[in-house]
């Protein structure tokens, strides 16, 4: 089969621009409905996208003036956006850090059964200093210390997955087994930061356990996702930097012992549609002048270590901000912020404009055919297996990225006009752990 591109949908509120709350046609109260987000789900389904992605912190993120602050636990409404839907995958943020193995793979598992063999797990180490406050730390755990919990977080995590073999459950009436308690194992890990006896209350899914995303870049980051995970999320602005990045983690990923396309690497992009150039860049200056660049400003200041009244909005970055090795929380994301800076010579307000369409994403504003040709730059130079649609407006953006650029890419035969399958695993192209393995050996 031609290679194609994963496209998922990353929804967030009412939009990833931090202004689009404030636009005339937005309910600023829509990220605590269900119904929303059901709606968005059906919108992505109806363009056979691969699945709908929450990102999710257990603090609320920054300040509650700036845009609305709430999170609804992202399981809860995936699984609520599953009963509408049949094929899209659905895909959440769970913690290594502020939450325990049992409960995660529980949790995901879960929502795998439910939606039978959709769900996706993205594993994040939470650097958020907020966070941990709310969990009883008077300090962010160090960077080094977080990527050592996460390890053996993911290997507890997929050995209770695997407890289950494919065929225990019998239901066998006459016999009155329901399962082989030979097939049903349990994990009996001991690790330096956790004992999980296991086995796990939730059986084998259609996909044999969910897919592992993963969304650091950083070396530890990297490392961590070429031995664990199937997709990766990213942020690189410019195709020589998308390269860099694919080409590293490729390689890191086959020296892992795995195959190259066992792991799909998905840069961010905020498309902003129209039907002229002008229009889109007209709409995206309508979102960035309804910025509030104060509340961007401190949060700006926090990261690189500069008070905010020493900070000139129509001035460059400041020379003198933290050294990367003084970031305990997220290092890659800080330094594309720094890097982003000085190599486009932005004044400070400038900088910020460019963050609040997607914090450090790549935003491109243009017409259907403009957004598909870059996209497939991409994806055929060597820089993205697919992206991740972080639409600026919802539920507007999405629809228009479904109704106007799914179909270019669909006429360039560069994505489904159909699903070929039901679960995420065979939207990926990717195998189901443990059981090809299974089947050579039985022959």
């Amino acid at each position: 089969m031609t290679r194609q591109l994963v496209l998922n949908a990353f929804l967030m509120g009412v939009g990833h621009h931090e202004s689009a709350w404030r636009l005339p046609e937005s309910d600023p109260l829509a990220n605590n409905e269900v119904a929303h987000y059901q709606q968005l789900a059906k919108i992505a389904e109806a363009g056979k996208l691969d699945s709908v992605f929450f990102a999710d912190s257990p603090s609320i993120f920054g300040s509650v003036a700036r845009r609305p602050a709430e999170h609804i636990e992202p399981t809860l409404l995936l699984a609520a956006m599953s009963a509408v839907t049949s094929r899209i995958g659905l895909i959440a943020t769970g913690s290594t850090t502020y939450d325990e193995p049992y409960n995660v793979a529980r949790r995901f598992a879960s929502l795998d059964t439910i939606s039978h063999g959709r769900a996706g797990w993205n594993v994040v180490t939470t650097a958020a200093e907020d966070a941990g406050a709310n969990f009883g730390y008077s300090e962010i755990p160090t960077h080094a210390s977080r990527y050592a919990r996460a390890q053996e977080f993911l290997e507890v995590v997929t050995g209770l997955w695997q407890g289950w073999e494919d065929d225990a459950v019998l239901a066998d009436k006459a016999s009155g087994v329901y399962a082989d308690p030979a097939k049903v194992h349990p994990l009996d890990h001991v690790g330096e930061h956790f004992q999980v006896r296991g086995p796990l209350n939730v059986s084998r899914s259609l996909q044999g356990q969910p897919v592992i995303v993963q969304a650091g870049s950083s070396g530890p980051g990297i490392a961590l996702a070429a031995a664990f995970a199937e997709a990766v999320f990213t942020a690189q602005r410019t195709i020589e930097e998308g390269r860099s990045f694919y080409a590293e983690l490729k390689a890191a990923t086959v020296k892992a012992g795995r195959s190259a396309d066992s792991i799909k690497i998905l840069p961010g992009i905020v498309p902003i549609v129209g039907s002229t150039e002008e229009e889109a860049l007209r709409f995206e200056r309508d979102l960035d002048d309804l910025m509030v660049h104060e509340h961007a400003l401190h949060q700006l200041a926090d990261q690189i270590g500069i008070p905010a009244s020493e900070i000139d909005l129509d001035g460059p970055l400041p020379e003198q901000v933290r050294a990367v090795s003084e970031i305990e929380g997220n290092r890659s994301r800080y330094e594309l912020t720094v890097a982003f800076a000085r190599r486009d010579n932005l004044t400070v307000r400038q900088l910020l404009n460019r963050l609040g369409g997607g914090r450090g994403h790549r935003t491109f504003a243009g017409t259907p055919d403009q957004i598909a040709d870059t996209i497939q730059e991409w994806f055929e130079g060597g820089a993205a297996d697919g992206f991740n649609i972080m639409p600026a407006v919802l539920p507007s953006g999405l629809e228009a990225f479904v109704e106007h650029v799914v179909p270019v890419l669909q006429a360039r035969g560069l994505f489904r006009r159909e699903y070929a399958g039901s679960t995420l695993r065979e939207h990926y192209g990717l195998d189901v752990p443990g059981r090809e393995k299974k089947l050579s050996a039985t022959g």
